[in-house]
């Protein structure tokens, strides 16, 4: 990762002028951990291309990271309004997966990273309008079973459980997914169709990734939303023992928890 750090700088020195040269510093720099320099040098990057919404779709992803929540929210809102009208395109990925093939695009990154900005902040109304958008191009099986996962939450949530049913209807045991398999078996689950223990097993199993937060955080907020704190509780307290803390899953236990104590006051 730093020999693709230095490579990506070394482009960007040789062509000051390209906002996607600046892109991948910035993205190199978060691969490793590194990002606060991230969220810096896209500062930096932003001051010279403010028009290119690319640049406020990757601050506003670490500011998530970094828990500047609403900061988040300021740069995904304008990354939204710059690609507003104009066609989606594909995001390259900087850690391929297994099939080398590139799951998300710009607009997708853009709505469904400011849904979660907004679940985080427990503001379910926006995330839930923010979820709705990101649904408009979530065009793939991978994309789609990404926000149906988030949209469904939020709206069970916000009590709408014959809402949260209807957007279960695409999803398919047989879809072909290349990276989302713990959010398309998290639906599943709601659906009726995994079992919750074997589900929360195989995730127990690989404790250690960060797909395996992301059931985790579907199994704990499950129980949270069904009425049952101290389940919810339990799980959110194992994953926050581990240290996958740039995790969506991880982080959003966090912030549930800080809610569960100030309910409890």
């Amino acid at each position: 990762m730093e020999a693709r750090l230095d490579e990506a700088r070394e482009r960007y020195r040789a062509n000051p002028n390209d906002a996607e040269a600046a892109i991948w510093v910035g993205r190199r720099l978060a691969y490793p951990g590194r990002f606060r320099e991230a969220i810096a040098f896209y500062t930096h990057a932003i001051k010279k291309f403010p028009r290119d919404a690319r640049l406020y779709r990757h601050r506003g992803h670490r500011y998530i990271t970094t828990r500047q929540f609403a900061l988040a929210v300021e740069d995904l809102k304008t990354a939204a309004r710059l690609t507003k009208g104009k066609p989606d395109e594909l995001e390259p990925d900087g850690q391929p997966n297994a099939r080398n093939v590139p799951t998300s695009t710009l607009q997708f990154n853009i709505w469904y990273h400011l849904g979660l900005a907004y679940y985080l902040t427990g503001d379910d109304p926006k995330a839930l309008a923010a979820y709705r958008e990101c649904l408009k191009v979530s065009n793939s099986p991978d994309r789609l079973v990404a926000t149906t996962h988030w949209l469904y939450m939020t709206l069970r949530r916000l009590h709408r459980t014959r809402g949260a049913a209807k957007v279960l209807t695409p999803i398919t045991a047989q879809m072909d997914i290349v990276e989302n398999t713990g959010y398309h078996r998290l639906l599943l689950m709601y659906k009726g169709e995994v079992l919750t223990e074997s589900l929360k097993a195989e995730a127990m199993k690989e404790v250690s990734s960060p797909g395996s937060y992301s059931i985790l955080y579907g199994i704990g907020n499950w129980h949270l939303y069904n009425g049952r704190r101290t389940e919810a509780a339990t799980v959110f307290r194992q994953m926050l023992s581990g240290n996958q803390w740039t995790s969506f899953g991880y982080i959003a236990a966090e912030a549930d928890m800080k809610r569960l104590r100030a309910a409890a006051r």
